[in-house]
């Protein structure tokens, strides 16, 4: 028998020998497999290229994350010199910003005031800043891993804030326990929830989070495909079961929610059940197609855009 070591060493360069691109314990899909597809009618969207106006002197990275903001403008999260660029409803280049300040981005948001929030999962921060980048938060240390109740971070993943100001993060990204984190509006520790497993309460890679306007919380629980639902105090309500690995939740401002659901390459339209009643996308290397849907936004006008880290590539979807 192989040492473990060894083993987690050997296997990646087999499954290249193979063609087959291993991620975090699941695979890059080189076609659709409908064994991680959702059964829904079209979404009604096709894939354009995205148009964004990216200087020579900008070089985009791997995109992690978008968020349309309270700017009118579309703010690129990414994984390379420039990790925050913003762009124009146009797609015109307004400005980038953090060089330096990042060692691997992951999750963005937006909280109620429209501040703009990111995590940083190899960076062990959360990060709020104003509409203009200004730092205004910071929760965790930076380049240490540790545990909340001592003010500290291991692999944040994504956050949502809800009405209250309440900022809710997940953490445990593939070290550290897989947990729900709650923290007061001023960023101090309150309670924190979860653990590695798959029974209700548990996760294993806790990946996405947004809170509804009843102030329920929605967690894509990736590797145990399913999305599970808390109230604010971390009781659990119920969950809902995936075909793929649920990436990145996103709810438009009509309250509808939509799923980027990683490598199987959809993009999901919920009912308020959870059922997919919408979807578009697949895995592949054409226009559109998907090395792995991350994380999505949607601006005012319906268009869509997908962070893709894999491929890598920032996707847009418009309405037929």
């Amino acid at each position: 028998m192989l040492p473990v070591r060894l083993a987690r060493t050997i296997a990646p360069v087999f499954a290249a020998l193979l063609g087959v691109a291993v991620v975090a314990g699941a695979q890059v899909l080189d076609a659709p497999d409908p064994a991680q597809m959702e059964d829904a009618p079209d979404l009604g969207y096709h894939p354009v290229p995205h148009g964004l106006e990216i200087p020579a002197d900008q070089e985009m990275g791997a995109p992690s994350s978008v968020v349309w903001t309270t700017k009118d403008t579309l703010l690129v999260f990414n994984r390379g010199p420039n990790p925050l660029m913003e762009f124009d409803s146009d797609g015109s280049f307004v400005r980038s910003w953090g060089q330096g300040e990042y060692i691997r981005p992951h999750g963005m948001r937006l909280d109620p005031d429209g501040n703009i929030w990111t995590t940083d999962v190899n960076g062990n921060t959360v990060r709020k800043m104003d509409r203009d980048g200004k730092v205004l938060m910071t929760i965790g240390t930076h380049g240490e891993a540790g545990e909340p109740e001592e003010g500290l971070l291991t692999e944040p993943t994504d956050l949502t804030i809800n009405a209250a100001g309440e900022i809710f993060v997940l953490v445990g990204h593939g070290r550290g326990i897989p947990r729900l984190v709650k923290f007061a509006p001023d960023g101090s520790f309150i309670k924190a929830w979860g653990g590695q497993g798959t029974a209700p309460g548990e996760f294993d890679t806790p990946h996405s989070i947004v809170v509804d306007e009843a102030g329920l919380l929605y967690v894509a629980d990736r590797q145990n495909r399913r999305v599970q639902i808390f109230d604010a105090d971390g009781a659990y309500i119920e969950e809902w079961a995936y075909k793929g690995l649920p990436c990145g939740l996103h709810i438009h401002g009509d309250g509808t929610m939509y799923m980027v659901s990683g490598f199987a390459g959809e993009i999901l339209k919920l009912d308020e059940n959870g059922k997919a009643v919408g979807a578009n996308g697949q895995p592949g290397k054409g226009l559109g197609e998907f090395g792995e849907a991350h994380y999505m936004t949607m601006a005012p006008n319906g268009d869509i855009f997908v962070a893709d880290t894999v491929k890598p590539e920032l996707h847009k979807y418009v309405m037929n």
